[in-house]
């Protein structure tokens, strides 16, 4: 059997709907064992959550996030239901929640009482906005989008805030998550302590807007929306061609020079308005006048072939069939087909030489393992 980087590691996951349970399946396909621990009756948020379905009438939003588990029924506010999530926690290296700040306290799951049952335990807290102040705010992606700056530069302008097509800030804490787990694990192994891991929505979010926070802290600029342009590269925006839009990222002088080669524009590269990218920027409306004429004159697949054959980075604009279909194409397999039934799954984006993720088993069932885990009553 190929090792697993973190084969041995058990995880109690108390998490539910995606933050969490994407750093648990992220922990999974690395090689933990995941224990999903879910209410009765209902489970998961997300097993509700849809349409769509998948062919065996699971929302195909749990199936996301949820592979490589075992999952378990239990009512932590029942007495003997919280004993057995207690020997499940006795038995883990890592907790993983993400409650509403204080829940897992009130029901006696907080670290500080887990910590008497496992002294090594490192125990992840997932929120919103914190446990401070921020703590009776609802963790929604939506909030933390709006609040957190990301809508007000995303859109066509000030007046159109509009979110991201996927919760990626929750996407996003999953990530910081799992770096924060995986560092909390290797000090265990160095020195024997557990300790708590705490992230949340809003810092994540504003860590995320990385260049444009920055822009602030640094110059007081607040940045305003530039709808699919960059405010300090030109040109990098959509385009559109004779049939679809395509995405145009120059970045450097060598490349736009090869781009208005391309367009039959040789000229243009040492045009005074043009000449640099700090003169693109700033003549950037005039500059997307002229680019978009020779643009239109054939299609984006096309134009794709000319300009990567020429080293500019430019790629038509896919819906997620056609995307998948490129990774295909790019020599990648995005796709993995997992369990009896070959349900089929984006694959993880990590490649390890060594210690390959693993896709053992198909998002489970609500309560499929409880009679395996749970010792009778």
């Amino acid at each position: 059997m190929t090792a697993r980087a973190l084969e041995g590691v058990v995880v109690a996951d108390f998490s539910r709907v995606l933050a969490g349970p994407y750093a648990t399946m992220m922990l999974a396909d690395l090689g933990a064992r995941v224990v999903k621990i879910e209410r009765p009756g209902s489970g998961d948020d997300t097993r509700a959550w849809a349409p769509p379905r998948d062919a065996e009438g699971t929302a195909t939003y749990f199936n996301a996030v949820n592979r490589n588990k075992e999952s378990v029924v239990l009512d932590l506010a029942d007495p003997a239901d919280k004993d057995q999530a207690l020997r499940i926690v006795a038995g883990a290296d890592v907790v993983v929640e993400n409650f509403r700040a204080g829940t897992m306290e009130r029901l006696g799951l907080g670290y500080d009482e887990l910590r008497r049952v496992r002294p090594d335990l490192v125990y992840c807290s997932i929120t919103g906005f914190g446990r401070g102040t921020g703590a009776p705010l609802p963790g929604y992606d939506l909030l933390a989008q709006a609040v957190g700056g990301l809508m007000s530069v995303t859109g066509p302008d000030a007046s159109t805030p509009l979110k991201v097509g996927v919760a990626l800030v929750d996407v996003l804490t999953g990530m910081h998550a799992l770096a924060g787990i995986q560092a909390a694990l290797r000090h265990r192994d160095r020195t024997g302590e557990g300790q708590r891991v705490d992230t949340n929505l809003l810092s994540t979010v504003l860590s995320a807007l990385v260049n444009q926070a920055s822009g602030y802290l640094g110059a007081g600029v607040v940045p305003a929306p530039y709808g699919n342009r960059h405010p300090s590269i030109a040109p990098y925006e959509v385009f559109a061609t004779a049939d679809r839009p395509i995405a145009l990222a120059v970045g450097n002088d060598r490349q736009f020079a090869a781009l208005c080669d391309a367009l039959g524009l040789p000229d243009l590269a040492t045009d005074p308005r043009f000449v640099s990218n700090t003169e693109r920027v700033r003549h950037r409306d005039d500059l997307v006048a002229v680019l978009t004429e020779p643009l239109c004159r054939h299609g984006a697949d096309r134009w794709f072939t000319v300009l990567t054959e020429r080293g500019v980075p430019a790629g038509p604009i896919n819906d997620i069939a056609e995307a998948i279909v490129f990774a295909e194409q790019a020599g990648l397999e995005p796709v993995v087909r997992i369990g009896p039934e070959g349900a089929a799954q984006i694959a993880n984006p990590i490649t390890l030489s060594r210690t390959p993720v693993c896709y053992d088993s198909a998002p489970p069932r609500l309560g499929e393992h409880s009679r395996k885990l749970l010792p009778p009553a």
